[in-house]
């Protein structure tokens, strides 16, 4: 791992089309509950599109939080490297925006080496305009956590547990960021 560079956990989705929001509500857990040495950055990236190209330039290493359409089961969790995500429909926003796979593409074409990339990507069950997470998705967490820091721990990042902020909690920072303890 070259931290050097740097090294970041970057969540996409947007938490206004429920679970599209798993990514950043991920992303806020980790971040909240725990420590990583040596240390990463964790990125609350949205859909942000293009605003997000210069993580991808300045650092060795992204791993993305999102979620996927694939014709499986929901909940169900993969770790793909992102050269291999050409055209599976990963979240990249809406139809007017350039989303983070996007981004990589943009390095080729201006000659910038890629961050090693991958995504660990969740199937969502539910997209429509609430915040919030199914219940389907809410079963997975858990298990969508323990597969990001099986990640971290495989790339020789260690993991301390600090914290106990819970999902709804998390969700709750961003349905209403006012009843969020700092």
């Amino acid at each position: 791992m070259n931290i050097e560079r740097g090294f970041v956990l970057l969540g996409i989705g947007n938490v206004l089309q429920k679970d599209d929001g798993i990514g950043v509500y991920a992303a806020e857990y980790l971040l909240r509950n725990y420590t990583f040495s040596p240390e990463i950055s964790i990125i609350n990236g949205g859909v942000e599109g293009i605003k997000l190209l210069d993580i991808f330039i300045d650092n060795a290493e992204v791993v993305i939080l999102d979620t996927i359409a694939l014709n499986e089961t929901p909940g169900t969790i993969y770790n793909i490297p992102a050269e291999e995500l050409g055209g599976y429909g990963l979240n990249s926003g809406s139809a007017h925006e350039i989303g983070v796979l996007q981004c990589l593409d943009m390095l080729d074409l201006q000659g910038k080496p890629r961050p090693k990339s991958n995504i660990i990507a969740i199937i969502p069950q539910e997209i429509t305009f609430e915040f919030a997470l199914s219940n389907g998705l809410l079963e997975a967490f858990e298990g969508y956590i323990r597969v990001i820091l099986a990640d971290l721990r495989k790339r020789g990042i260690k993991v301390s547990k600090t914290g106990d902020t819970s999902l709804g909690e998390i969700i709750m920072k961003f349905k209403d960021p006012s009843t969020f303890k700092s």
